[in-house]
């Protein structure tokens, strides 16, 4: 799409477009070079949430809270319930982010008081905000589901820092303290509300998934808040509260990542090392004590291990160059059949394209040869292309045709139907002299024929019709004659007359008024 720039103050608009396109970029490449790493000491999912012994690996909750294989209920749906759930270990990473997945659900039209994730530097124990303590010191976000103000903004997602020295203003709902929030409606959704919040070079971010659907890319911005400051390390938790009214919250998943910028990502960890340098002690050790054990064997079953030593057992388990062997034999196999079906489906479209092209030029030579095509040029001068038919021309040749068999279709029609009156008339008359042929082809003689047919034996019924008539009127006149009667009076028909018109007014009046009746029931 072109942009017009008007002439003047052309390089003022360039300038800005450059600044756009070069902020663009910069934000593109800065959110590709993040690099994430699963951390699963500070997250928890399902299935088989929490252990059997009902504790959840590397969390501990308390309160109203319940573990089980598939959720974390923070707290039932009854009154004045506290729950809370805290990772045990401190975090070792500056940046995250963290996915929760909750469901709350509740009968009535209004719930209470709602659920708080939680970044602190110390584990919250039970207390007035959402189930935890006040003045903390790190990152509080809020799913408040009760209007405490009597503002109409409820159910509401905002977000609060804290040093320590500050009290959660629970008349206005915190929102003189916030740092930023959003108004989304998180309760009984048909599939569980999600929560991505990320921490990322002292940038908070909050993406709100409502729950409206199954697609897990339908994330909006709720909250993005620059120059937030947090501790370097610290706990994660989850905790809710219920007051006179109540619901359930449920978290079925909580999910960290630990964020790096590329440069932070080339620097191993000194924990990585300490850990790898443990596992690969152990390695090494085990490999030692079974290297004895083996030894040690051969040693006390000399014909055993002489009898293995024959069979050669070694032989039939893989090395690791006969495993890369095979996994590229494996990946070449696997391309040299994708190559084969792409090879027998281009035959297929090259096959069908011949096919069109043979039609095509047969369209186009009977076309040529049917329009009295000029005759080849001599010479070995090249031969003038012949017009293709076009589109609508193949449209049109197809409503006539359409409109040629309809026309069939309805001379059929008649035709059947006069040959049936004609037979139906023969059969009354009891006459079958006349012969009657299906006019399939056999011209116009053939139809005058059938048409005079039908005109004789119209004639004929109508002069029988008018000779019986004749006679059965002859007959009645000779055997009854009128009789005399004295004529009705004047009077006596008026009256009649009024009678029967007084009772179709007063059936009409009736009529009327059990419509009128019949109404009121609608």
């Amino acid at each position: 799409m072109a942009v017009s720039v008007p002439a003047r103050g052309q390089p003022q608009y360039v300038g800005h477009l450059l600044l756009l396109v070069v902020g663009a970029l910069c934000v593109l490449v800065a959110g590709q070079g993040v690099h994430k790493r699963f951390e699963y000491k500070f997250s928890f999912k399902p299935p088989y949430l929490a252990q059997k012994d009902g504790s959840v690996p590397f969390f501990e909750y308390a309160g109203n809270a319940i573990a089980s294989e598939e959720s974390v209920r923070v707290t039932p749906s009854l009154r004045s319930q506290k729950g809370m759930i805290w990772s045990k270990e401190l975090t070792n990473f500056d940046w995250w982010e963290v996915e929760l997945t909750f469901k709350v659900t509740g009968r009535g039209r209004i719930g209470a008081d709602g659920l708080a994730f939680w970044y602190s530097a110390a584990k919250g124990v039970e207390g007035p905000v959402y189930g935890s303590n006040d003045q903390w010191i790190g990152l509080g976000v809020f799913f408040d589901s009760f209007d405490n103000d009597n503002k109409h903004n409820n159910p509401y997602i905002m977000a609060m820092t804290n040093d320590g020295s500050r009290n959660f203003d629970h008349q206005n709902d915190g929102s003189t303290q916030q740092l930023a929030g959003c108004l989304r409606d998180f309760r009984n959704k048909p599939f569980p509300v999600k929560a991505k919040i990320e921490y990322f070079k002292n940038t908070l971010t909050v993406l709100f998934h409502n729950g409206m659907s199954n697609n897990d890319k339908d994330f909006e911005m709720c909250i993005r808040a620059e120059n937030v400051v947090l501790p370097k390390q610290g706990y994660f938790g989850v905790s809710a509260a219920t007051g006179g009214l109540a619901d359930d919250h449920d978290v079925l998943r909580l999910v960290t990542h630990s964020l790096r910028s590329p440069e932070m990502a080339l620097v191993p960890d000194s924990i990585d090392q300490e850990e790898s340098a443990k596992f690969e002690t152990e390695f090494q050790q085990f490999q030692q004590k079974n290297k004895e054990q083996k030894d040690q064997w051969i040693k006390e079953n000399p014909e055993a291990a002489k009898k293995l030593k024959e069979d050669d057992w070694e032989d039939f388990f893989e090395d690791d160059n006969t495993r890369e062997l095979k996994q590229i034999f494996q990946g070449q196999s696997a391309m040299n059949e994708v190559l084969r079906d792409l090879h027998r489906k281009m035959d297929e479209i090259i096959g069908r394209q011949e096919r069109s092209l043979s039609v095509l030029t047969t369209i186009q030579n009977s076309g040529g040869r049917g329009g009295g095509g000029a005759p080849p040029v001599q010479g070995g001068a090249a031969v003038p292309a012949i017009d293709t038919i076009r589109r609508d021309e193949v449209n049109a040749v197809l409503a006539n045709q359409k409109e040629l068999v309809g026309a069939a279709r309805d001379i059929k029609n008649f035709v059947s139907d006069v040959h049936s009156k004609v037979s139906s008339i023969q059969q009354a008359q009891g006459r079958g002299t006349a012969t009657v042929q299906q006019v399939g082809g056999g011209g116009d003689m053939q139809m005058q024929q059938v048409i005079n047919e039908i005109r004789d034996g119209v004639n004929r019924v109508k002069m029988d019709m008018q000779n019986g008539y004749a006679k059965q009127g002859g007959q009645k006149a000779a055997q009854t004659s009128c009789p005399e009667v004295a004529c009705v009076s004047t009077m006596m028909l008026v009256g009649a007359l009024a009678c029967q018109l007084v009772m179709i007014m007063a059936y009409l009046m009736y009529r009327d008024s059990k419509e009128q009746q019949a109404k009121k029931f609608y």
